[in-house]
């Protein structure tokens, strides 16, 4: 079973956090939601106040298979601007961990240079951010261990990606044929 941490900062996309740790749960991972400042609760981007599992610094770095990075404006303002987070990242990228961003998101891993000569996508307007990367204008990238999405729309097709690079394709469309999305 993958370990998944999802980051969650005051300001997230609810959907770009629920969706993919949804299907990421079916697919047999062990989605652990963090708060990164504060208490449990973290309200997001639209109004909807997610419980997450434990604190940022509750978090155990060698548990991790995976990190994912919701994207929202004031979201993603405040884990880019965390220290910690940012250390969190780097320790992940290290050690080849996936990392996974949706959104205004993926803007985090191209301002620390993570995506320099990768392929990538971003929400539109945010590819100033993106330093050397390769801003493919699709929906979804999977480029080396980062998995990059434009925004909330493409939610679903974000967590199949996740899914196939910790469980392969077979599982991807196991999940799809199981909630019948389609094609």
């Amino acid at each position: 079973m993958a370990n998944v941490y999802m980051l969650l900062a005051r300001g997230f996309e609810e959907g770009e956090a629920i969706v993919p740790a949804d299907l990421l749960k079916r697919a047999g991972a062990n989605v652990i939601l963090v708060a990164t400042e504060g208490g449990l609760a973290v309200p997001g981007a639209h109004s909807f106040t997610v419980t997450a599992d434990i604190t940022f610094d509750e978090i155990r770095k060698d548990d991790i298979d995976c990190l994912v990075l919701p994207g929202g404006g004031l979201g993603t303002q405040l884990l880019g601007d965390n220290p910690k987070v940012l250390d969190l990242i780097e320790f992940c990228a290290n050690r080849g961990l996936t990392i996974g961003a949706i959104c205004a998101a993926p803007s985090i891993l191209g301002k620390m240079g993570l995506l320099n000569g990768r392929n990538a996508a971003v929400y539109p307007g945010f590819g100033e951010s993106m330093k050397n990367a390769n801003v493919t204008g699709r929906k979804v990238e999977h480029d080396d261990i980062f998995i990059t999405a434009e925004g909330m729309g493409v939610s679903f097709e974000f967590g199949f990606k996740l899914i196939e690079a910790l469980y392969g394709a077979d599982k991807a469309n196991e999940i799809r044929t199981q909630i019948r999305f389609p094609d």
